[in-house]
């Protein structure tokens, strides 16, 4: 004997069900790191880059950090002058490291970024403050020329090479530990 129950849905709910299944695989994809706004401004005899990036964690990278696993980021800048003829020259690149880890303790999230260390009461809090880049002199002056067009980029990502060894092999296999920004590229004409 089998029952078959046939659903009464108006056209409106079939509607909101569509458009469910066709966004919710884009509300899933929420983790990751997005680069929202990025800038080169001159100051006395250098270029400073401002950037904001937007940082959200996987499930198993908060659940790890809220064990006491320290996840350590990598933002990258490069400055390239574009050559038609040959590969684009790298005229400037820099490189910052910080890394986020939690203390059960004083229940607290640390930010350590070339030395200095900042505790936030809250995980959204130091991802916020993680996604801002501000003041970072990345470009002397004299490198870029005026009248020329360089292409600047800027990407974060997790570093897991510095994971400790057996999370490096589920890091590897898995996409919940695979956290990286796509290379944002912008024109900068000094």
């Amino acid at each position: 004997m089998r029952f078959c129950i046939k659903p009464n849905f108006s056209s409106g709910t079939w509607a909101c069900l569509l458009a469910l299944t066709l966004f919710l695989p884009l509300a899933a994809r929420a983790e990751g790191i997005e680069v929202k706004a990025a800038e080169l401004a001159p100051v006395e005899e250098a270029y400073m880059l401002n950037a904001e990036l937007e940082i959200s964690l996987s499930p198993s990278l908060e659940d790890a950090l809220n064990k006491g696993v320290p996840l350590y980021f990598i933002t990258e800048f490069e400055l390239k002058k574009p050559r038609w003829y040959w590969l684009d020259e790298t005229v400037a690149a820099a490189q910052q490291h910080v890394r986020l880890s939690y203390h059960a303790l004083t229940r607290q999230y640390q930010l350590n970024s070339n030395g200095q260390y900042r505790n936030f009461s809250s995980l959204s809090e130091a991802r916020h403050e993680l996604g801002r880049q501000h003041e970072w002199l990345v470009v002397e002056k004299g490198l870029a020329k005026k009248h020329t067009v360089y292409v600047a980029g800027l990407r974060m990502k997790l570093d897991m090479t510095m994971l400790p060894k057996p999370l490096q092999v589920n890091a590897l296999a898995s996409k919940d530990w695979n956290l990286d920004s796509e290379w944002h590229r912008w024109n900068l004409a000094p």
